[in-house]
């Protein structure tokens, strides 16, 4: 074990020893992997530097807070520091704060309250409210908030900015108010946090307006949570138009900003935006890492350009899982079943472990085919029994589609009601349409019923049993329904589709003129139809 003094070297002290060993300024100037970091620890150790507090608070500092960080190597390397000083626990604790298990920043802070000597300080703060905030724990952070305050650090400008992140992270945002503090000393940092926060808690006109009250004092980072903030709201148009405003202003986009953007376009089924956006991301070097891929791939499923999204996908040097995911399931929802099947077992060939959104996939491309009843029975007992994944309502929903479409209704129906999982509006209404397809009246009403039992306000029930019965010529019946959701007050959801225009999405709704596009489109509509007429009557004549 080594033996430290706990107290934290100055600066300089720091800074001279670093230049007096070549191995140090490798780690300090080169050192770019955790491969190489090893290699350095491992010259530390054979000369015995790595007993020297300076030597290993730089090791362990790389391995806990860099870009390539891995914090259980940094954790195997805080465990083997005996009395490690203030600047090696708020290493550890900021380490696993920014980790997949920020919890562990927490576990060891109570560590370091009951077992060492070395009390915490302002900066071991911030790290644990980011902890709380990852995690979504505003109550357990209120707590630690009642000790900053017993401390006399509240009015810490960093750590009151953590501690509003936290509560605007969290949706507690009556606290995170409490200590916004809009007439003292202007901190963007807290408004971003509020902006971040209004847009998860859908309240996101009010994030509008504090984005528009900071004028020209926002940063990159306003501008990325408020189109992000849009996207999250399902305010696409809005999001895009806002990005276009920030690249007038010459406001550099993030990758999230990227993600995002791509995210709005595919919901959009906007094709050309999208495009534009990829373009743009290659033209300014953005990193195409695993993220990113799956966003462009799932941008190109989304907007039916199929082939590109596959050429996106072969030609990336990172795919994660959820690219191959995003893969199989635009596969399989753009008519390509047999190919989503195939790459799923190319996936399962290179060892990569499916999850549960593979098998969505899998099963949605098995819900668009007659013939693979077995095969979806198959993949299904494969997820349960072989890969430990516990099917969620899609995936029961998928096997109901597969089964539907065989007419196999009975036992559609029974597999609805033997599921562990209670069943919801989707699923009956998946049921029902097979009932529709088979003309199976009978099973169709019941789980019409079901369907009005879980939502009194869904028209499609009403709709699709209507259906049926004037499809079988029962048109009373078939007034019936219709008259009996009018009577319960059930609105009809009007239909609405979309189009592309030199690049802006119009959106058009049954019934309803949505904009002057709508009126003019109308117009030549009818005129080409009267030019016609004309046209005709003179010939006849």
């Amino acid at each position: 074990m080594m033996n430290f003094c706990m107290l934290t070297p100055s600066q300089t002290n720091i800074s001279k020893f670093i230049s007096n060993d070549p191995h140090l300024l490798m780690l300090e100037n080169h050192c770019n992997t955790i491969r190489d970091l090893k290699k350095i620890h491992a010259h530390l150790i054979k000369t015995g530097l790595s007993k020297h507090p300076i030597a290993i608070s730089r090791v362990l500092a790389f391995s806990a807070t860099s870009p390539a960080a891995d914090i259980y190597y940094a954790y195997s390397v805080f465990t083997r520091i005996r009395n490690p000083n203030l600047f090696m626990w708020n290493t550890i604790i900021r380490g696993f704060s920014q980790s997949s298990v920020p919890q562990n920043a927490i576990f060891i802070f109570i560590d370091m309250l009951m077992n060492s000597i070395i009390e915490p300080q302002r900066l071991t703060y911030p790290s644990l409210f980011k902890a709380y905030a990852q995690l979504g724990l505003p109550y357990d952070g209120a707590q630690l908030h009642g000790r900053i305050i017993k401390l006399g650090l509240e009015f810490d400008p960093f750590i009151r900015n953590t501690i509003i992140h936290m509560y605007a992270n969290s949706g507690w945002l009556t606290e995170a108010y409490k200590h916004f503090d809009k007439k003292g000393d202007f901190d963007v940092v807290a408004w971003n946090s509020l902006i971040m926060g209004l847009g998860k808690k859908r309240e996101i006109n009010e994030a509008r307006r504090l984005f528009d009250e900071m004028g020209l004092r926002r940063n990159a980072i306003s501008w990325n949570s408020m189109i992000s903030g849009y996207v999250r709201n399902e305010h696409f148009m809005e999001a895009i138009e806002l990005f276009k405003r920030m690249q007038a202003e010459g406001i550099k986009a993030s990758e999230f900003t990227m993600v995002s953007l791509l995210n709005a376009c595919a919901n959009l089924g906007s094709l050309e935006q999208g495009e534009w956006i990829y373009h743009y991301i290659c033209k300014n070097r953005f990193d195409l890492n695993g993220i990113m891929v799956t966003a462009i791939v799932d941008m190109y499923c989304k907007c039916g350009a199929i082939d590109k999204a596959h050429r996106v996908f072969e030609m990336a040097s990172i795919r994660g899982l959820s690219s191959w995911n995003s893969m199989i399931l635009g596969l399989a929802n753009n008519g390509f079943e047999e190919e989503a099947l195939q790459l799923f077992s190319e996936l399962i060939s290179l060892n990569i472990e499916p999850n549960d959104v593979t098998f969505l996939g899998v099963l949605t491309a098995c819900s668009y085919r007659r013939d693979t009843v077995n095969q979806a029975k198959e993949y299904f007992m494969l997820m349960s029994e072989r890969y430990k994944i516990k099917p969620s309502i899609k995936h029961y929903n998928c096997m109901v589609e597969v089964l539907g479409r065989a007419g196999l209704l009975k036992e559609a129906e029974q597999l609805i009601r033997q599921m562990p999982i209670d069943p919801d509006a989707i699923i009956w209404g998946s049921l029902l349409s097979s009932c529709r397809n088979h003309g199976d009246i009978e099973m169709a009403i019941e789980a019409g019923k079901r369907i009005c039992e879980i939502d009194c306000n869904d028209s499609s029930a009403y709709v699709l049993v209507s259906n049926i019965y004037a499809a079988s010529g029962q048109f009373e019946n078939a007034i019936q329904q219709r008259v009996l959701m009018k009577e319960k007050h059930v609105p009809k959801e009007k239909g609405c589709s979309s189009i592309e225009i030199n690049g802006e999405v119009q959106e058009f709704a049954s019934g309803g003129m949505l904009n002057h596009e709508m009126q003019d489109l109308m117009f030549l509509v009818h005129s080409d139809y009267e030019d016609e007429k004309i046209q005709i009557e003179q010939v006849v004549m």
